[in-house]
């Protein structure tokens, strides 16, 4: 388990992080979605023990993990920007890795090798943005480590390549209790491979739960009546509202019998409820934080 507690990291004047708490069981995929700038990266590098903290701790198991071998060992972190030594090839890499992942395995490499299209001998300098994320993804999945840390996993990946990712994740979790922790602006992949998601905003964990937990936090409603409309919202918790001519469309955090109660005295000519995404609910999150603008 990674417990994070009351952490702050700052750069120079700009504070990025701001007394953050967040507890990630073991098996767990989180998602950590947030606008630019809302310290996810940063989030990563502290947990994989590349930053320290300026205030608050970070442990692993109960063990600090900044400067610490051992909890560092169990952690690989897939960054946006890779890093390989000049004129490295795949295979050069791979035997760097060896030395500082005591759980790294041939055989799982071979695997991994065989599902991305990557040459072992190649100069990893020469190749794309993609095959660079996949020479990176190799080593990870090879590395036999608890936690893995991906910042932006899929940019860069083909959709084949995006879902061979999506595969192998999910069969490491159920074979070896794998944590994934995954940086991404995509919902849409996170929807589909995360169990948990955590929204960032001004350096902060705003929101956090399960996917299920998470689309049932909020209700979307198109309705007409004949009636202050007004009266009506006042009475609710409204994170967005629109209107149409008569119709009414709100976004809110009450239930949809909460809504029926208020509206059924004036018996409503239109009533629906229309299905909230993943991605819609975090823009309706961060425009409630004053984040930006949502229009219908």
């Amino acid at each position: 388990m990674i417990d994070i507690r009351n952490v702050s990291k700052a750069f120079e004047t700009k504070q990025v992080l701001n007394d953050l708490s967040l507890t990630i069981h073991s098996g767990t995929v989180l998602g950590l979605v947030g606008p630019n700038g809302s310290g996810k990266s940063t989030l990563l590098r502290l947990i994989a023990g590349i930053l320290h903290a300026d205030g608050g701790f970070l442990t692993l198991d109960e063990q600090p993990i900044y400067d610490n071998v051992n909890a560092k060992s169990k952690i690989f972190f897939v960054a946006d920007e890779p890093f390989f030594f000049t004129g490295a090839t795949l295979k050069d890499m791979k035997e760097f890795y060896q030395i500082f992942y005591p759980n790294f395995s041939e055989e799982a490499y071979r695997k991994a090798l065989s599902i991305f299209s990557v040459s072992e001998n190649s100069k990893i300098a020469s190749m794309s943005k993609g095959m660079k994320r996949q020479v990176t993804l190799i080593l990870a999945l090879a590395s036999g480590t608890e936690y893995l840390l991906l910042d932006e996993a899929f940019d860069g990946l083909d959709p084949m390549m995006r879902l061979n990712l999506k595969r192998i994740i999910a069969d490491e979790i159920d074979s070896r209790k794998l944590t994934v922790i995954i940086s991404s602006h995509n919902l849409r992949e996170l929807e589909d491979i995360c169990d948990t998601i955590g929204f960032l905003s001004d350096g902060n964990v705003v929101t956090t739960g399960s996917v299920d937990e998470l689309k049932h936090s909020l209700h979307k409603v198109q309705f007409s009546v004949q009636a202050n409309i007004e009266d009506i919202i006042s009475k609710l918790d409204i994170v967005h509202k629109a209107s149409t001519g008569s119709i009414t469309t709100i976004v809110m955090r009450n239930s949809i019998d909460e809504l029926k109660v208020l509206l059924e005295p004036y018996n409503p000519a239109i009533f629906e409820e229309i299905p909230l995404k993943l991605e819609e609910i975090f823009v309706y999150e961060m425009e409630a934080k004053g984040y930006g603008t949502y229009e219908d």
